[in-house]
């Protein structure tokens, strides 16, 4: 049974409101059929006629016009429903985060989807894996870290970025370190033709060895050149004798040299004495990564060392100083952007806590 039709009076805000709403093409279907019964409404048609034009149950029209008539323009919004109720909660988040932070299953180095929902009992393993997506959690990928526990390390790290981001005027910079056991590995490599049509570039697993060398190098904070030189050893000596290398590079130059806490490079006051010109500064323990040419080394290994294959070790060696001569035409200082450093804690953190 339709309910007696509501009279329905337009103000003439609300009449422009509603033709612009049928004019806009934005409109949604439900909100122009609604906007349309108004109208009709308003123009005195019956509730039947109103129907047949729109396109509805007479039941329809006359709900929206009893809505406008008690409401107005706020009527013709859908009312907030609740839905349906969520089977996980936060609280199942809770109980996940907290499992994670436990030790895997007996037998086990990892948790599994399927693991952590036999565990939980009542939680489908999609929502599982829903959930780690969403708090972006990877339980495969395997991350290593190094903390440094230097209780100097402020003083320290601020005395290296300093030399970096404001050098004492008419100083060189010098950031030297050494790249041991560098492999002149000899490999067949080339491209390989897939049966799916896709060509890869690779190497054969079985390899012949032709040595090893350590590269020492120093990198010119100012201008981003490299000085290098192979040695067979990593002892003192060899380093003495690089750095030797290194001040007959930069005569008469106030020398600043950045270096690890490698055991070579420390107790060298006897050879300090004999060149005052030269000065140390170290790294803070465990954290070599304030050293730049360390960022130099990765650039070596990724462009001229990964993948290539060697005869001998003396065309390994000639490959590396190649590739320095090529890089030092082209070479630009690293910028320092980071304007902060941290001596951050990373063990104990849980995953909870994060």
């Amino acid at each position: 049974m339709i309910p007696e039709a509501r009279e329905v009076c337009l103000s003439r805000k609300d009449r422009k409101v509603l033709e612009a709403c049928c004019r806009s093409p934005m409109t949604l279907q439900r909100d122009l059929k609604r906007a349309r019964i108004v109208l009709l409404a308003a123009d005195g048609r019956s509730t039947r006629s109103i129907a047949k034009e729109v396109g509805v149950q007479p039941r329809i029209v006359s709900l929206w016009r009893h809505r406008y008539a008690d409401q107005g323009l706020e009527g013709l919004q859908d009312k907030p429903r609740s839905g349906k109720q969520p089977i996980y909660t936060k609280a199942t988040d809770k109980r996940i985060l907290k499992l994670l932070d436990k030790p895997a299953p007996q037998g086990f180095a990892r948790w599994t989807g399927p693991q952590l929902a036999e565990a939980l009992d009542d939680v489908d393993v999609q929502y599982v894996w829903r959930f780690l997506r969403n708090h972006k959690i990877d339980l495969v990928v395997r991350k290593s870290w190094c903390e440094s526990n230097d209780p100097n390390f402020t003083a320290k790290a601020a005395d290296v970025v300093g030399l970096y981001v404001a050098p004492p005027q008419k100083a060189i910079v010098l950031c030297v370190d050494e790249k041991p056991s560098i492999q002149a590995l000899e490999r067949a490599q080339g491209y390989l033709k897939l049966p799916n049509g896709r060509a890869l570039t690779g190497q054969s697993h079985d390899h012949k060895r032709h040595g090893t060398t350590t590269l020492f190098a120093a990198l010119e904070v100012a201008t981003g050149k490299i000085i290098a030189t192979h040695s067979k050893r990593r002892r003192r000596v060899e380093f003495l004798d690089f750095m030797d290398s290194i001040t007959a590079a930069f005569p008469d130059r106030q020398l600043h040299v950045i270096l690890d806490n490698l055991n070579t490079h420390k107790q060298n006051e006897h050879w300090l004495k004999a060149h005052p010109n030269v000065g140390f500064h170290f790294t803070p323990t465990s954290a070599s990564w304030l050293n730049q040419v360390e960022v130099w080394f990765s650039i070596l290994q990724g462009q001229s060392l990964s993948g290539a294959s060697f005869t001998s070790l003396r065309q390994l060696q000639q490959h590396i100083d190649a590739y320095i001569d090529t890089y030092n035409e082209k070479a630009e200082p690293f910028v320092w952007t980071k304007k902060k450093v941290r001596q951050r804690k990373i063990k104990g953190r849980r995953i909870s806590q994060l």
